[in-house]
């Protein structure tokens, strides 16, 4: 919007919000509505990652075009507002805070519904956002082109629509019609297909439609016109005066270096006023330098180079301004326009609060970065609802400091960075290509595939810690030693044996009833040296070390030797530290380890002066 751009009563263009649960067709709806009259700017929703909307976004649609597009309903009356501006809202469940800031942003709003799928929690959430918000709005139902029979027509009024079907056809959407009027009753709404209320005031209307095809999508816009002519005539008036915006998107942009798009909802905002917004560091002021507007129906995340110079803009109205020090501005905050020292200082204490991150850290947890404050609540909203701990969490580009809070995670499951829409810095990225670096970085553009991510991440890591405290852990073990198997008598012993139960490894000590018999320095399968060997296993192991009694510090004989202490046929046991016992028994153990542990412990106890081993 330009200069100038209230209506012709000195009226703002009402802000729509755009609500809905992931994947009931949002984007497709306002894609179409962009594509209206000449000034067309193709798909949005097949540019986003995933086809999911990650961002808020704003289009405005001038009183032109919706005039002579929903001429023909609104009975020859004109739009008197300057357009509508459209805010489209992530529906996926995480993006509570995205969606509750566009709820509040919005003057009126669109819930989208699948006429298929109903109600579902995205559905309800975004109507509890809207009640608290007090917020008027009207139910798209989405997706009619999907009902069995159902014969459409790109662009035509659903009036005409309705009258085109087959009996059998309308009867299908009476049955889902009557099934969501009953789920939005028990939410404490009334609701009834738009052609049918009579008194707007106390019904929703529900309009059918098919954003793929466009068919009911001019009712549905002459119906949120209708509303905002009739409802919302006193409280668009706020053009002037002080401006409030809402901080979508930090970009940088060659020329101007870092840049804000705003959604200007109150007041006005002109070239070179002061400013005052939230950032990493705190509240900041600035002064702006310039001030861009989207060329016709441009999106404003998807606009490109299509912006034009303004000089003075007034609410409502999506905008793009530069000004000195935005690097750490936190998207999804306030943008306060200041006038007077009362003024500032009520709008520091604001920006004050804004700044505060309020996510719930623990001491241990994973490290989590995003693009926008937005994008942290809801990546920390998925790992919440997996009792996934966060133990730091911040905005902006990845950088070595985060990789050295990461790296100080106790346990390997704590050394990762979780990313959303953001990257690492170069000098950050030349770390975690290092192969010594201790940190892994999950990222992603969609959360549900980083969470998706982490899951796997997880395992992985799990495997290997366990593995690794499997060879810290010693193990309970029975081996039998082979007939005929004596490979070297002492110096070491080297046998082979047969893996009876449980497992052996490398460094571990022997024992033949409560004798201990030194350790084992090797284990070979063929020619292959081995760490372990475990149940089913026929290995040589070479056996080294001092032969000791039960309750004797004394060496019996500097080395085990075959024909002395042990010979061909006898039942060798892995001897299992005392301390170690306790830890075995919180684990998953197989029923044979579970026999051999209880037989190593019980030989242990024979010794009188160790009656309580393993307790």
């Amino acid at each position: 919007m330009s200069e100038g751009c209230d209506g012709l009563d000195g009226r703002r263009q009402p802000i729509v919000a755009v609500l809905g649960h992931v994947d009931h067709g949002k984007t497709s709806m306002l894609d179409h509505i962009r594509n209206l009259g000449t000034r067309t700017q193709g798909s949005v929703m097949a540019r986003e990652a995933g086809g999911i909307t990650q961002h808020i976004g704003a289009t405005e649609v001038p009183a032109d075009i919706l005039n002579t597009f929903c001429g023909p309903l609104l009975g020859g009356k004109e739009f008197l507002s300057p357009g509508l501006l459209f805010i489209d809202t992530p529906g996926h469940q995480s993006f509570t805070s995205l969606r509750s800031r566009g709820g509040a942003l919005a003057d009126i709003a669109i819930l989208v519904i699948d006429v298929m799928d109903g109600c579902k929690p995205q559905t309800l959430e975004s109507i509890r956002i809207l009640r608290d918000a007090k917020t008027p709005f009207v139910i798209a139902l989405n997706k009619v082109d999907r009902l069995y029979g159902w014969n459409s027509e790109n662009g035509r009024s659903m009036a005409i629509s309705l009258k085109k079907q087959s009996k059998d056809t309308v009867g299908y959407l009476e049955e889902k019609h009557w099934k969501l009027v009953g789920e939005l009753g028990e939410s404490g709404f009334n609701a009834e297909r738009y052609d049918r209320i009579k008194d707007f005031t106390n019904t929703i209307a529900m309009v059918p439609c098919s954003a793929k095809e466009g068919e009911g999508v001019q009712d549905l816009l002459a119906v949120v016109i209708g509303l905002a002519e009739r409802y919302l005539e006193n409280q668009l008036t706020d053009i002037d005066g002080m401006g409030t915006a809402t901080v979508l998107e930090v970009k940088e942009e060659r020329g101007l270096g870092k840049t804000l798009d705003i959604i200007l909802s109150k007041g006005s905002i002109s070239k070179g006023d002061q400013i005052i917004v939230a950032s990493e560091n705190g509240p900041k002021k600035s002064k702006i330098r310039g001030m861009f507007s989207p060329r016709g129906m441009s999106e404003m995340r998807d606009a490109g180079d299509r912006w034009d110079p303004v000089d003075t803009v007034h609410a409502a109205s999506g905008v793009k301004i530069s000004a000195v020090d935005l690097d750490d501005v936190l998207a999804g905050t306030t943008l306060h326009v200041i006038k007077t020292e009362e003024e500032e200082e009520i709008a520091w204490m604001k920006a004050k609060e804004e700044s505060t991150l309020t996510l719930e850290l623990q001491d241990k947890g994973v490290c989590i970065k995003s693009d926008t404050l937005g994008g942290l609540e809801a990546l920390a909203f998925e790992l919440g609802e997996r009792k996934i701990s966060i133990r730091a969490a911040s905005v902006g580009k990845i950088t070595r400091k985060d990789i050295r809070i990461a790296e100080v995670g106790k346990q390997p499951e704590e050394r990762v960075i979780l990313a959303f829409n953001t990257k690492p810095l170069p000098e950050a990225s030349n770390e975690f290509e290092d192969p010594g670096c201790d940190v892994d970085l999950i990222s992603g553009d969609i959360i549900y595939h980083i969470i998706d991510k982490h899951e796997i991440w997880m395992k992985d890591v799990l495997e290997q810690k366990e593995k690794s405290d499997r060879e810290m852990i010693v193990y309970p073990g029975r081996l039998l030693f082979l007939p005929d198997h004596t490979f070297r008598a002492s110096k070491p012993a080297v046998i082979g044996v047969r893996v009876l139960g449980g497992r052996v490894h490398l460094g571990q000590r022997l024992m033949k009833d409560g004798v201990q018999l030194g350790q084992v320095k090797s284990i070979r399968l063929g020619q292959d040296t081995q760490k372990d060997a475990k149940q089913g296993d026929e290995v040589a192991i070479g056996i080294s070390g001092a032969v000791k009694k039960p309750g004797d510090d004394s060496s019996e004989a500097t080395h085990v030797t075959v024909g002395r202490q042990i010979n061909e046929g006898d039942v060798l046991l892995v001897d299992v530290p005392e301390s170690h016992v306790r830890i075995l028994r919180k684990r998953s153990l197989t029923e044979v380890e579970k026999e051999i542990l209880d037989e190593i412990v019980a030989m242990h106890r024979k010794d009188p002066k160790t009656p309580r081993w393993g307790l």
